[in-house]
């Protein structure tokens, strides 16, 4: 007995031990707010102030060491992001997630991001203000991959922790230029469409400018060979898997003084971004005594994307302009390695790249490459005797000085100088949102448009020998849409078209004018705006869209088909004002309905795999309306029934059954328990996360969350036959800038400042997101000091 009473305490002694090394392990994997560290090459002292949220307040002799510290502690709370944005474009995701991601690295490396950066930092000026604080960033980055507590990702992927360079920095803007870019999903999509069932299978997909929709006004101050659906597909899905940040859309808005209740600008920015966990943007703001900003940073850039002061403040939504193109090229008829150019009958180009990938060995990936990009085929699906595809990606294309114009705009000091940096964004298309103390009020689309022989439709594989290269065909940044200080005292983007400037329009994957329209209507009345009735417009959940689409399908309703109950939940929904709150019980039935109705009306004639990827793109969003009132089309016949002719009356009436059985089936006979909250949720996914046994500890959520896709509160779902909304991108931030009171402007992010999941601001902002709460953006130097959770000093490294 005595034996086994001491073996249990020798058990118990050694359980108590490995428990007590965990804690002292996960101990040393949270970041440090609070201490004194050593930082080489810093010139002074530098403190960083941690508010109640983990924000760093970073208050510095010089911008050098501003922007050292900066690296430092963006990269204790955000490494393993960092880590995998850098990766993205350079096609070494396989690396870390072994082979399922070779696929999708073969992609990113055709398309030329890592040569395009080679080249850009092979001609960088190493004394510019840009490279030399950028540099400082990446040695503060670097200073904590050396000396810093390795993430826990690193060790569940084996993965060893190696130094940024300024490659890096490019690399990750090429990823997010590319996630702004819609022709990828589209145009090999609607040319399979028109190849498949012809050119009149088009007309009804409202893939062109429609002169009917809310665009945006333009104001200036008085001075059947086809490329496979996969290359999409296969994408999203990938980065899907890993949960990655695509940027997908945005609002914001900026009111004048003549507007506002205190006769000052007040400025509103919420990005619309695929949720991931850690979220995209890290906040921090610095202070010395030439530069001040509070900015939102990716991961791995120095300079912030979105930022205000006390002079000015900016921020962006997506342009959704079309700056890629597919073309079909002509080969040679005898020989494999040549293609017509201008020039004649010339060589491809052939370019192998070495991709490594975890527990295996590495893979050498060759592709063609013509004059004008990549040859696409042999990428996403094996030759087959089909005519080569080449793509063409502004992106890629001329000098890249993006990173310059981040700096520019965080150093601007007045609307005109921050004007001067913005032609040097060529790509991503942005919406650039300005307001100022002054009371000005602008916004800009910034991107190298063009013009071409093909027109204004280009949302097909082009089948001619247009020279995009040819920088006549360029339009001057002047010729961008914009409008500053209009007459109507306020400027918005919510993604849709923007009005022309010089008669032509500009090609695009315009989103519907659904958020455009509530937010003109809401808008264009008041004339005492200010931060809280701003900040209610901000998480607005009604749709002024959706019930008309209701009342258009309702018109071909058989009423006398219908039983008591089933007129009931037609007549509630009849009488539905548009509103997503979670109590709301119209919202799921609207949303079944409309699937089953795109259903019955697309599926037959594309087949499951096209119908998908169709729901994958932003113009199924802008074809609802339209199909709802449209009277005559070819689409309404299912190809699949030889002795009926369907009507769109069969489709609507069909669709309607179906919804409802599928609502019954899931929660019951009894309308009142088919709430929002059921089957709207958001989950923030971190790719560890995948694994089933970690997720929990991982990712955050699942939480009901209040609104839709297309509302002001734009929580974006895809369509499928589950019947369950879990949003998938939203407003990445909610920002309001009011200069009547600027330190007292709010923000929110969807979870949390740090990405480590044992620091306790992992999370600490979940709930407040859902339930449409702000914080401050606190910019007092006494209030910071006086309410700082905790106080981080770097010192020079002691010689």
């Amino acid at each position: 007995m005595d034996r086994i009473k001491k073996a249990l305490w020798i058990v118990l002694a050694l359980l108590g031990i490995l428990a007590i090394g965990i804690i002292v392990f996960i101990n040393t994997l949270k970041p440090d707010y609070d201490g004194e560290k050593q930082l080489p090459n810093l010139s002074s002292e530098t403190n960083v102030y941690y508010d109640a949220f983990g924000i760093p307040h970073i208050y510095a002799q010089n911008e050098a060491d501003a922007f050292r510290t900066l690296g430092y502690v963006h990269a204790q709370d955000r490494l393993w992001q960092m880590e995998v944005l850098r990766r993205i474009a350079t096609g070494r995701l396989s690396e870390v997630f072994g082979s399922r991601m070779l696929k999708t690295d073969m992609l990113f490396l055709s398309m030329g991001i890592d040569d395009a950066t080679t080249r850009t930092v092979s001609r960088l000026n190493t004394d510019s203000p840009t490279v030399k604080f950028s540099q400082a960033y990446l040695d503060g980055i670097n200073q904590f991959v050396t000396k810093g507590p390795t993430p826990i990702e690193y060790y569940l992927t084996g993965l060893e922790k190696k130094p940024f360079v300024l490659e890096d920095i490019y690399n990750t803007l090429g990823y997010m230029a590319f996630s702004f870019a819609m022709a990828h999903k589209t145009d090999p999509l609607l040319s399979n469409i028109k190849d498949k069932l012809g050119v009149d299978y088009l007309k009804d997909l409202e893939i062109n400018v429609d002169p009917n929709t809310a665009w945006i006004k333009n104001h200036k101050e008085q001075q059947s060979d086809t490329i496979q659906n996969s290359i999409s597909a296969m994408v999203s899905k990938a980065l899907g898997e890993i949960s990655l940040p695509l940027f997908e859309g945005s609002n914001s808005w900026v009111i004048a003084p003549e507007k506002t209740k205190n006769g000052k600008v007040i400025f509103t920015n919420d990005p619309h971004i695929g949720f991931s966990q850690p979220s995209v943007w890290y906040e921090a703001h610095i202070s010395t005594p030439t530069y001040e900003k509070y900015g939102y940073h990716l991961g791995g850039i120095p300079f912030p994307l979105l930022g205000h002061d006390r002079r000015l403040a900016y921020g962006m939504t997506m342009f959704e302009n079309d700056d890629l193109d597919f073309f079909y090229e002509e080969a040679h008829p005898t020989d494999t390695k040549r293609y017509k150019s201008k020039k004649g009958w010339i060589n491809y180009e052939t370019i192998t790249k070495t991709i490594k990938v975890k527990d295996s060995t590495d893979v050498d990936f060759t592709f063609n490459k013509t004059e004008r990009g990549p040859v696409m085929n042999g990428i996403a699906e094996p030759i087959t005797g089909e005519s080569p595809i080449s793509m063409w990606w502004m992106y890629t294309q001329g000098e890249n000085k993006v990173i310059d114009a981040l700096y520019g705009i965080s150093h601007a000091h007045n609307i005109d100088e921050f004007k001067s940096e913005l032609p040097k964004i060529h790509a991503p298309g942005l919406n650039i949102m300005y307001g100022d103390a002054e009371g000005n009020v602008a916004w800009w689309a910034t991107a190298k448009l063009y013009t071409n022989e093909n027109g204004n439709s280009t949302k097909l594989v082009i089948n001619d020998s247009t020279d995009l290269n040819d920088p006549n065909r360029f339009l001057d940044f002047s010729d961008n849409p914009q409008a500053i200080n209009p007459p109507w005292n306020y400027v918005y983007s919510a993604n849709n078209q923007p009005d022309s400037i010089v008669g032509m329009l500009y090609p695009g994957y315009y989103l519907p004018e659904n958020r455009a329209k509530r937010i003109v209507h809401l808008l264009e009345p008041k004339n005492d705006w200010s931060r809280e009735s701003v900040s209610k417009m901000i998480t607005d959940v009604t749709s002024s869209v959706n019930p008309t689409i209701v009342t258009e399908l309702s018109k071909l309703i058989d009423i006398e088909e219908l039983t008591d109950s089933r007129l009931d939940e037609l007549d509630k929904l009849n009488a539905w004002q548009g509103e997503y709150n979670l109590d709301n019980v119209e919202p799921a039935l609207y949303h079944r309905w409309v699937y089953y109705f795109l259903k019955s009306t697309f599926a037959d004639e594309m087949g499951k795999d096209m119908f998908e990827q169709l729901l994958s793109t932003h113009f199924h969003k802008r074809m609802i309306a339209p199909m709802a009132s449209k009277t005559e089309s070819v689409w309404w016949d299912n190809i699949n029934t030889e002795d009926v002719v369907e009507t769109k009356a069969h489709i609507v009436n069909a669709s309607f059954i179906e919804a409802l059985q599928s609502l019954e089936s899931d929660f019951g006979a009894d309308m009142a328990d088919w709430t929002w909250d059921k089957v709207h949720t958001l989950e923030h996914p971190h790719p560890i996360g995948q694994v089933e046994a970690l997720r929990s500890f991982f990712n955050v959520g699942p939480y009901p969350i209040h609104g839709t896709r297309e509302v002001i509160n734009n929580q974006a779902f895809p369509y499928d036959e589950s019947g369950l909304y879990k949003v998938t991108v939203g407003p990445s931030t909610r920002r309001i800038i009011d200069f009547s009171d600027v330190e007292n402007s709010i923000s929110i992010l969807p979870t949390g400042q740090s990405g480590n999941p044992f620091s306790e601001h992992y999370k600490d902002q979940a709930e407040m997101y859902v339930n449409g709460e702000f914080r401050k953006m606190l910019m007092n130097e006494k209030e910071i000091k006086e309410t700082s959770k905790s106080l981080l000093t770097f010192r020079p490294t002691e010689e």
